[in-house]
């Protein structure tokens, strides 16, 4: 036990393996570890490098692991996935982690603190909520134009019109159908009310961290995109600069380039699909400042760079571009802990 320098640990609900190997690479420990032995175990383990992947419960694995005196370190699991050989079992996804985390090219997975794990909660839990919203509004519209009735576009619309409609004795809707109906609206006033306490709970936490208040200085981030980029970046020094930040959200160019002829690509679209969205959805909210006859970042070179990049690429390819900036000015930010400047050069 006193040899082991790494370990691999293949993460499960009750039942877990654990490998472990010294500085030479020879296999010290491979044993299963039921879920009470895991504590107890990595308590009188000698500190090492422990791996694991980057899946459900890492996160709170790798903190109490850390706190026992361990340097965890959190792998994506498409890039463990490589090195493993022979068939699939926890014994080898155990050896696997380990022979991956100690590879020299391994990218890892910054861990959170455990504000940054409740933010990120709320946010998953707010998109449930706007899903399962939409989900009911779409049924109710459907529900309604079976029966000759429709509903103009959007959700203020459904609140304004569905109860008129079931009040309305002379629509031909059954008593069946006014009763479903009339359910499916509670469950919408339900939800949205589910949805503005999530907004007031973000709203509060932005209000009391001052990374989120410097963020929110920066054009097309506002509190959604601020809490979240927050809770996405972990460590922001595990980033090399605010270009890796940008890539690890997938804002960056996709590079398709063989025999010395560089190609560039759309963006890559990895990381996380929800950041990158609100991301792009807060630079579309600028770039839509110039055709209503505002000049976003005060004028100067920014306003002009994005309004030449508008003409040139068109919208949306402009609101990426400019949601690729605010990513890396965003990292900056949150690395040096300074105020937003408008930039003196646009590129």
């Amino acid at each position: 036990m006193k040899d082991i320098t790494a370990i691999g640990i293949d993460l499960a609900k009750n039942v877990f393996f654990v490998h472990g190997v010294d500085m030479r690479g020879k296999t010290v420990i491979s044993r299963k570890l039921s879920r009470g032995q895991v504590i107890r175990f990595f308590a009188n383990l000698p500190s090492c490098v422990v791996g694991i992947e980057a899946c459900a419960s890492s996160l709170y694995w790798s903190r109490t692991i850390e706190e026992l005196g361990h340097d965890v370190r959190r792998m994506p699991a498409q890039y463990v996935v490589p090195y493993r050989r022979g068939n699939k079992t926890d014994a080898t996804d155990a050896a696997t982690i380990c022979e991956a985390m100690q590879r020299p090219g391994m990218r890892f997975v910054s861990n959170k603190n455990q504000i940054q794990a409740d933010i990120q909660a709320i946010h998953r839990i707010r998109t449930g909520y706007i899903r399962s919203k939409t989900a009911a509004i779409n049924q109710v519209r459907g529900l309604l134009a079976e029966n000759g009735i429709t509903i103009p576009v959007g959700s203020k619309n459904i609140r304004k019109n569905v109860i008129s409609i079931l009040d309305d004795e002379s629509n031909g809707l059954s008593g069946v159908m006014r009763q479903m109906l009339r359910g499916i609206y509670e469950l919408i006033i339900l939800l949205s009310d589910k949805v503005h306490e999530q907004d007031l709970l973000l709203s509060r936490i932005s209000r009391a961290d001052e990374d989120c208040k410097r963020l929110q200085q920066v054009p097309g981030i506002g509190i959604i995109s601020a809490t979240l980029l927050l809770s996405l970046s972990g460590n922001v020094n595990n980033f090399e600069n605010g270009r890796a930040f940008s890539a690890y959200l997938g804002l960056t160019p996709m590079e398709h380039s063989s025999g010395g002829k560089r190609r560039m690509g759309g963006i890559t679209k990895r990381g996380n699909v929800y950041a990158r969205t609100m991301l792009i959805h807060g630079a579309r909210s600028v770039v839509s400042q110039i055709f209503m006859g505002r000049k976003p970042y005060g004028g100067g070179v920014m306003y002009e760079w994005l309004k030449r990049l508008v003409e040139r690429v068109g919208i949306n390819k402009a609101c990426v571009a400019l949601a690729n900036k605010n990513a890396r000015i965003a990292w900056q930010m949150l690395v040096n802990k300074t105020e937003f400047q408008v930039p003196l050069k646009a590129a």
